[in-house]
């Protein structure tokens, strides 16, 4: 079942495109990872989503509903977090988190709230305006999780949060998968990513450039082959495939390409192999390779 669609959408501030012909399917109990660097498009899709902004042209949707027509309407069904979350300076944290909770209509599970408290080692007590960005942060996503929704939209959630409340931030959208929420998660963290995310779609400059789940993109990646053979092999180097050599002796350390990979074992193997080492592609691999050399442009 598709809870959002996103067809064809295209955003231009001025002689500026944002976003050209981006489209995106996050189904039922998936967790989306969209990522990109800043002034990719990330941040302005996620504000067309939520309604913030009216999109040129093309269509989002969510639970087949307009998202700039029928935004009220969706809103009861979603959490969101920001990636930078302004407070009420004068309030304090737990009366804050009680805001947003009532502000989104939902039932309050007052033992679940203070479970995410604990859990996130967070004070609602103190002031907002003595809390550091992790700590605005944690108000935010205490109260998006503390309450169901259908879909959560998560734009760069963890940032200022430390590597201890990350890991229990990555507990909270798993818990949501399992209780068959979606959850769409813009984040710059590829590891959080390729963790947590069933599908992925990285945006250069306005455009959806790949997409799919992890394992169907890193057939695009290349792979670390560690090799120690009994003979050297003088013309590693001319095999089709083979990227960034580092040799010493008969120890051979490089990059295949995933087409090219079992050509490549077949050749060394003619060598005598005492020693094969292999490190599947990462999402930073897929993603650096994408973006290695190219510079983007515009605002986020």
């Amino acid at each position: 079942m598709t809870l959002l669609q996103v067809s064809q959408l295209t955003k231009k501030f001025g002689g500026f495109t944002a976003l050209d012909g981006v489209n995106l399917t996050v189904n039922k109990g998936e967790i989306y990872g969209f990522i990109g660097p800043n002034g990719a498009g990330k941040s302005t899709t996620i504000r067309v989503l939520l309604g913030l902004l009216k999109s040129t042209s093309g269509t989002a949707k969510i639970f087949g509903l307009d998202a700039w027509e029928d935004a009220v309407e969706i809103h009861k069904k979603i959490a969101y977090v920001p990636g930078d979350v302004n407070l009420w300076p004068n309030l304090t944290g737990g009366e804050v988190i009680d805001l947003f909770l009532k502000m989104r209509g939902v039932t309050v599970d007052s033992a679940r709230k203070e479970k995410l408290i604990k859990q996130f080692d967070f004070d609602p007590t103190k002031k907002c305006r003595t809390y550091s960005k992790g700590n605005r942060q944690k108000v935010a996503l205490i109260a998006a999780f503390a309450a169901d929704a259908d879909l959560y939209i998560l734009d760069e959630p963890t940032s200022g949060l430390d590597p201890l409340m990350e890991r229990v931030f990555q507990s909270c959208v798993l818990e949501a998968k399992e209780a068959g929420s979606s959850v769409l998660l813009s984040s710059h963290i590829l590891s959080e990513v390729e963790r947590l995310c069933d599908r992925v779609a990285i945006i250069r400059e306005g455009q959806i450039i790949e997409s799919g789940s992890l394992a169907e993109l890193r057939h695009l990646t290349r792979i670390q082959l560690s090799v120690e053979t009994k003979r050297a092999i003088d013309d590693i180097a001319s095999v089709k495939g083979v990227h960034d050599l580092e040799a010493k002796e008969n120890a051979y350390t490089f990059q295949v390409d995933g087409e090219s990979l079992g050509e490549v074992i077949r050749y060394v193997s003619d060598f005598g192999v005492k020693k094969l080492e292999s490190a599947p592609p990462t999402l930073e691999d897929l993603f650096m390779r994408h973006y290695e050399g190219t510079q983007s442009e515009g605002g986020k």
